[in-house]
């Protein structure tokens, strides 16, 4: 018997890649399926199912595509209404694979058809679960995205999620493994471990959500307690999941298309493209095309995307580091932003060959930055709030990256201001957000936060009300 957890850092994602006597199932695989059949096809092994926990909304999955290179069935749990030939299984149904056994074990809570699979081993133990996002390590799947007015609550959902827990999962064996669908940095649950593998026995010992004396009234209130809106393009994912997408070779072939600078400036003006530039922030703030955004392809890229991008449907233009076209269009592809008009030919470098109008971030260090604090300095800080709250520089106030849009009236726009973050990474996306409004009067702070605290510069943990 092999399982392969897959792990993808970026969504903090794992596929998983199960194997027995010549037979394999994929368990949520990515939009991009080459891996998993090269996997199968290494092994000499054929892919017989395509397991899906549920319809996942901060990925789009790969089952469709993979289904038809492959020609296995997709499995989802009770509840699922695809709009495509599937297996809806039913609670407790059994599919042999091999010498080993995968059992469905519908764990409604996180979304009402979300599943569990229980993997038998060929003496009948159970050996491990693949919770999806029923259970993380940690953390319990948030219960909020599959609320609908009028008819079901998040502390409805809540609800079927203890009991899910309690019924399903807790009563299995304290060895059995513990394979979730996401880590920490996923925004699909609050608090996961960085660790993407345990036992049930240490989830319990360990895991709030599974308290052996908790009450349902508890766990629905620690659960709904704190949550976050989701990015907007969760439920666009979701409806990619459930009726399918074009597949990936397709949505690669069109968007790598190469464009020289007359043409992203014709379809720029035309289509209403974004300009997305994913070079390093260092580059970007040197010279990049006026109005373009930047979200840079080395930090947490496709989830940025979703979060500040709402439709995936958006014409997006790329400008990348030479060599990354295809990695850009594909990672985008991920989150279900299939819509790439091309890359521009040459990189930025070609622009400015052109003799083209471009524009540039003003920085600062914190060493000349603490020549110039004083009452009236106004520093914006776009980390997350939980980041702000722990510990930040005096006096700054905090407009996080996640929710730019909703502060955008709070940046003042007839005097300089400075901006940042934890390093760089998110300020410079800020910045750029900024002066696509028009908004040019600000600094970005190199180095960000870790800078200023090494600097020496007043920081607290003290939250004054007037800057919330």
């Amino acid at each position: 018997m092999i399982i392969e957890q897959i792990y993808t850092g970026c969504l903090a994602q794992g596929a998983y890649y199960i194997e027995s006597n010549g037979e394999a199932a994929i368990i949520d695989p990515l939009r991009e399926t080459s891996p998993y059949i090269s996997r199968a096809k290494e092994n000499n092994a054929t892919i017989k199912y395509i397991f899906e926990t549920h319809f996942h909304a901060d990925f789009v999955s790969g089952h469709v595509t993979l289904s038809k290179q492959t020609n296995a069935p997709i499995v989802f749990g009770p509840n699922a209404n695809p709009t495509f030939k599937a297996i809806i299984a039913k609670d407790n149904q059994e599919f042999k694979l091999g010498e080993i056994t995968i059992i469905a074990l519908h764990t409604p809570g996180h979304t009402m058809e979300s599943t569990t699979y229980l993997l038998r081993d060929k003496e009948g133990k159970d050996h491990a679960i693949f919770s999806g996002d029923t259970l993380f390590l940690g953390d319990v799947g948030r219960p909020d995205l599959a609320q609908k007015a009028g008819k079901i609550t998040a502390q409805d959902l809540a609800g079927y999620l203890y009991n899910s827990l309690r019924t399903k999962i807790m009563p299995l064996a304290d060895t059995v493994m513990v394979y979730p669908a996401h880590g920490a940095g996923s925004a699909c649950g609050k608090n996961l471990s960085k660790e993407t593998v345990d036992t049930l026995g240490n989830q319990k010992k360990t895991n709030y959500a599974l308290r052996a004396n908790m009450t349902k009234e508890e766990f629905i209130e620690e659960v709904t307690d704190g949550l976050l809106p989701p990015p907007e393009y969760f439920p666009l994912n979701v409806k990619m999941n459930r009726e399918g997408y074009d597949d990936i070779a397709d949505v690669l072939k069109r968007g790598t298309v190469a464009l020289d600078p007359n043409m992203v400036e014709t379809l720029a003006n035309t289509t209403g493209a974004i300009v997305l530039d994913v070079r390093h922030q260092d580059d970007f703030a040197k010279g990049h095309i006026p109005r373009s955004i930047f979200i840079g392809i080395d930090g947490s890229f496709a989830p940025w995307v979703g979060a500040l991008i709402a439709d995936v449907k958006q014409p997006i233009i790329l400008v990348t580091p030479e060599g990354r076209e295809e990695e850009t269009v594909t990672r985008l592809s991920r989150v279900g932003f299939d819509n790439t008009l091309g890359v521009l030919k040459g990189g930025f470098s070609a622009w400015k060959k052109a003799a083209k109008e471009y524009d540039t971030v003003s920085t600062t260090t914190v060493k000349d930055l603490k020549t110039i604090l004083d009452s009236n300095t106004k520093v914006f800080d776009v980390r997350k709030e939980s980041e702000y709250l722990s510990e930040h520089m005096i006096g700054t106030i905090n407009t996080p990256l996640d929710y730019i849009n909703n502060y955008i009236k709070e940046y003042p726009t007839n005097k300089s201001f400075y901006v940042h973050c934890a390093s760089g990474y998110r300020s410079m996306v800020a910045a750029s957000i900024l002066k696509s409004r028009g908004i040019h009067n600000l600094v970005n702070i190199n180095g960000g936060f870790v800078a200023i605290k090494e600097s020496g510069i007043p920081v607290s943990n003290y939250v004054c009300p007037s800057t919330l």
